[in-house]
């Protein structure tokens, strides 16, 4: 049996993980991921929440907070491996304002991955994810690569494709990242299923008129 690596749980890390744990389940339940085909992550302070490799969300418990510090990656919560894809993770946390990260190998969106370099503009709720969603090109999942590739792709955005993988979203919280994942999806689903009428193409938005949506969602929502 292998020895609790790091310092005892807080109890604001309590209450991250079991909101992480939750999160991690829907993407299961809302048919984005089949298995452990995806990870979630949400940080605290320094340290960084994130689901462990290979085990089955439903199987979670309290017990098993997986913790590492933001600075250098070194595992400072739980004895259980982190996700593989943790330099994705960390990479976003290291460069954007994020509080939680949503990675999933959603079947719309991975399929539109192996068919453009940017999603096309069918639907101006692109303009939430911060304008079109771009393809980061393929690289060997966990690698730093992949990690470098995701950074470019989501400059300007909140989201973004990884080539024959899957997505990736970050939010100010779980909820936030959890939404843009399900949004980017559907999305996704929508630009599939009307461009696959024979002898149609979709009509798309123009990057003004994706920019006009933009301004209107700045004030969108309840306000206070």
């Amino acid at each position: 049996m292998s020895e609790p690596r790091g310092r005892d749980v807080r109890p604001e890390e309590a209450r991250a993980w079991a909101a992480l744990v939750a999160t991690a389940r829907r993407t299961v339940a809302d048919g984005l991921v089949v298995g452990t085909s995806g990870n979630v992550s949400v940080r605290v302070g320094d340290t960084v929440l994130v689901t462990p490799s290979g085990v089955p969300y439903d199987r979670l418990t309290a017990d098993d907070v997986t913790g590492v510090a933001l600075a250098g990656g070194r595992q400072v919560l739980g004895t259980l491996v982190p996700t593989s894809e943790l330099p994705m993770h960390l990479a976003v946390y290291r460069h954007t304002d994020a509080g939680a990260v949503v990675h999933t190998h959603a079947v719309h969106a991975t399929a539109v991955s192996t068919l453009v370099a940017e999603l096309p503009l069918a639907h101006y709720m692109a303009a939430a994810l911060g304008g079109p969603v771009r393809v980061a090109p393929y690289a060997t999942y966990g690698t730093d690569e992949l990690a470098a590739h995701m950074l470019r792709a989501l400059d300007g955005r909140s989201g973004c494709l990884l080539q024959n993988h899957g997505t990736l979203t970050y939010g100010a919280g779980l909820d936030q990242a959890y939404d843009r994942t399900a949004q980017l999806e559907w999305m996704c689903r929508l630009w599939l299923t009307a461009s696959s009428v024979p002898g149609r193409t979709p009509s798309l938005l123009t990057e003004d008129q994706l920019a006009q949506v933009a301004e209107r969602l700045r004030g969108y929502g309840q306000q206070g």
